[in-house]
């Protein structure tokens, strides 16, 4: 069986004003129970972060993650950045008529971002067997936002919204593509069913729904994603023994005590769902 994971994590994007905090140690973390509850080694686990997370070198190294995957082994994907969303240019976003993206470093509004129908292609390519797990703590399901608590002068907790907005131009095109009233329906759409029912051949977390924001968050003294925190927390705190069903509950519930408004998704085959998490 052959194990491997890539882990991006950016908190830099140039020129953006839209700088996040957490995403680095985000990276860290999932690699830390990597290499301790799951018997990855070192050499099976490759990082991007910021500058070198490039669209490029992301897709690169997707590629090497899947390179000759065979039945049984063991592949782990984990984005920790920026999202946003572009009008779908192929028809295949029903609902919404909306792609969901990635935010590379490098992220300019003409192309240079990965969206879910990328990624979507290269996982099919997957043979059947091959045991595929994603995290995301981004918007990948979502409307683009990660927000920023911080602390004022005197302490108080607030929330600063950090959504990727396209710049005008790119608002005016969705104003005359899309189906809706006016650029601010962009922004506001939300289904009934925020969950798209789709088949796929992994198993998904994401860190909201598609109607919600991820937190880039103060907790005990770091800048964590809220969700990369708390998930990787009851891992610890399980010793790495529990099932995805189980861990989705308590990463739930964590959240929810903490005040964040973020509800977490796990997506894939049912029965997966009730195996260990990594197995």
């Amino acid at each position: 069986m052959v194990k491997k994971a890539f882990l991006v994590g950016i908190n830099d994007y140039p020129g953006s004003g839209s700088d996040l905090k957490g995403c680095a140690n985000d990276v860290t973390n999932i690699r830390d129970i990597l290499l301790k509850y799951s018997g990855f080694t070192v050499k099976e686990i490759r990082v991007l972060t910021d500058r070198r997370a490039t669209k490029s070198n992301i897709m690169k190294r997707l590629e090497w993650l899947i390179d000759g995957a065979k039945a049984g082994d063991l592949l782990i994907f984990q984005y920790s950045g920026h999202g946003s969303q572009i009008r779908d240019r192929d028809g295949d976003e029903l609902k919404d008529h909306l792609d969901e993206i990635l935010c590379p470093y490098d992220m300019d509004w003409d192309g240079n971002f990965i969206t879910d129908d990328e990624l979507g292609a290269l996982f099919k390519q997957l043979p059947t067997g091959v045991r595929l797990e994603v995290f995301l703590d981004s918007c990948h399901s979502g409307t683009g936002t990660r927000y920023l608590p911080e602390f004022g002068t005197e302490g108080e907790r607030y929330v600063r919204t950090k959504f990727l907005q396209p710049p005008v131009d790119i608002l005016c095109r969705l104003e005359d593509d899309l189906p809706v009233k006016r650029i601010g329906d962009f922004f506001s759409r939300v289904s009934a069913n925020p969950v798209r029912k789709i088949k796929v051949n992994h198993i998904l977390w994401a860190g909201c729904q598609d109607n919600q924001t991820s937190a880039d968050a103060f907790i005990k003294g770091t800048y964590n994603g809220a969700f990369t925190y708390f998930l990787c927390k009851h891992v610890r705190d399980t010793g790495g023994r529990v099932n995805r069903s189980d861990l989705l509950k308590r990463l739930c519930a964590s959240l929810r005590y903490e005040g964040y408004d973020q509800v977490p998704q796990l997506e894939g085959i049912p029965e997966a769902k009730k195996r260990l998490l990594f197995e």
